[in-house]
């Protein structure tokens, strides 16, 4: 498992998409500080709020693209049956390529969210909003949530790599379920609340009910409203979504090398 982690870890950091997408989290953080003039009041606040954003869509996309180039790739072109060769158990090779994704976004992250304070914290220019970000552990636990956020994705990726047979699928479907996780909480919230007394609207909500047993819901590991405006969750809520997201990457793995076990390579 080890030579498994070492290798994916070499090949990810090497990889010239990652290179591009590198350079596309940059230049969101950018466009978080260029946010900043679109709101005088509270320019920290803003900068911080897209800033986020930013990061959480960068981690996604290093997710699948990490995957899709150390998993699926690798199948596609067959060079997996070298992995294979070892006398190690097939599970070895999901497992160590996802602890060394996983590993890899922990160091995005943490690259992304030091040049995201430093812009946070030169937005203001000479203007002292209201209420200052809150720094320390409050946004850096923010930053953990968007990393245990991606690791979700990236088991979901793994998963239907080890299945597919089709090299973009796990690019694709990993994006839509990056997305519907996180909109899922806003839209069970929004049916709760009555959908504004639309009828067909609430016609929804049985549907949405059941998704609820099969889809995670992300939005529960977005933290940024205890930076931004100092309003700290719930630590039990905070507690549960980790949880939620645990179990959903323990069982996301698990089917993967299960399917993996039983696939057979021509």
């Amino acid at each position: 498992m080890k030579s498994f982690f070492i290798s994916a870890w070499r090949a990810g950091l090497r990889s010239r998409s990652i290179q591009a997408v590198l350079v596309l989290g940059l230049l969101l953080v950018g466009v978080a500080f260029l946010s900043a003039a679109f709101s005088p009041r509270q320019p920290q606040t803003v900068a911080l709020d897209v800033g986020l954003s930013g990061i959480r869509f960068s981690l996604v996309m290093f997710a699948l693209i990490w995957v899709q180039d150390l998993v699926g790739q690798e199948i596609q072109r067959r060079t997996v049956l070298f992995a294979l060769s070892y006398p190690v158990p097939r599970g070895h090779y999901l497992i160590g390529r996802y602890l060394a994704v996983v590993g890899m976004l922990g160091l995005a992250a943490v690259m992304l969210g030091m040049l995201l304070w430093v812009v946070v914290l030169n937005a203001s220019g000479p203007y002292e909003q209201g209420f200052r970000v809150a720094p320390g552990a409050a946004y850096w636990m923010t930053i953990f949530g968007l990393w245990v956020d991606a690791a979700v994705v990236t088991a979901f990726a793994l998963c239907i790599a080890s299945l597919s047979t089709v090299p973009m699928l796990p690019l694709a479907l990993g994006l839509a379920f990056a997305v519907a996780g996180k909109s899922l909480g806003a839209v069970a919230e929004y049916l709760a609340r009555g959908a504004d007394g639309d009828r067909d609207v609430m016609r929804l909500a049985p549907a949405v009910d059941a998704i609820h047993w099969f889809l995670p819901d992300l939005s529960r590991l977005d933290w940024r409203a205890w930076p931004m405006y100092g309003i700290a969750p719930d630590s039990g809520a905070m507690a549960g979504g980790g949880l939620l997201a645990l179990a959903y990457i323990v069982l996301l793995v698990t089917l993967a090398v299960l399917a993996f076990n039983r696939r057979e390579f021509e």
